[in-house]
């Protein structure tokens, strides 16, 4: 079963709206690219720090957050993965030294996941071949114009995935 529906019968009501043959187009190209973006930049950080993609991600936004800390559910919200998989991501960079978890005072459950100096060190080290890599993958490849209309388009899908009503099923609220 393909993404649309290539009978030429118009849709009743309970047919799902399937894709044009633009659409499949444009959606496959997307699924390609961001597969292979992910690829690539998992690649990149493996080899250049020994960690995947997502664990850079966390260092960075640690390395913005005030004191280089935040709460682990922020973090979680922050990275979009389930607390179990922050849970197990942040073990490993404490086995590397590159982060440490300290218990919330104003809340017994919560906990915090601190940057250490260490940590920081190897963020900076980082830092240059991941955005060398990024700008390589997407910004070289772009026009100005082409820049401005994928960061709308990707704050559009961003925004229409993250419901802001509580009890909403998203993984990081788990």
């Amino acid at each position: 079963m393909g993404y649309m529906n290539t009978a030429p019968i118009p849709p009743s009501a309970d047919e799902p709206r399937w894709l044009t043959a633009e659409e499949q187009r444009v959606w496959r190209s997307y699924i390609e690219a961001a597969t292979l973006l992910e690829d690539h930049l998992d690649r990149q950080l493996q080899r250049g720090a020994g960690m995947p993609h997502v664990y850079y991600g966390l260092l960075v936004k640690l390395a913005e957050s005030p004191r280089r800390r935040l709460r682990m559910t922020e973090l979680a919200r922050y990275a979009k993965i389930t607390r179990s998989r922050l849970s197990h991501a942040i073990a490993r960079l404490e086995k590397n030294g590159w982060v440490r978890r300290e218990d919330c005072p104003s809340d017994k459950r919560g906990q915090f996941a601190i940057l250490t100096d260490e940590g920081y060190e190897v963020l900076r080290r980082t830092a240059p071949g991941h955005v060398d890599a990024v700008r390589q993958a997407v910004f070289d490849r772009l026009t100005p114009e082409q820049q401005k209309s994928l960061g709308e388009i990707m704050r559009i899908v961003a925004e229409g995935l993250q419901p802001s009503e509580a009890g909403a099923d998203l993984p990081w609220l788990r």
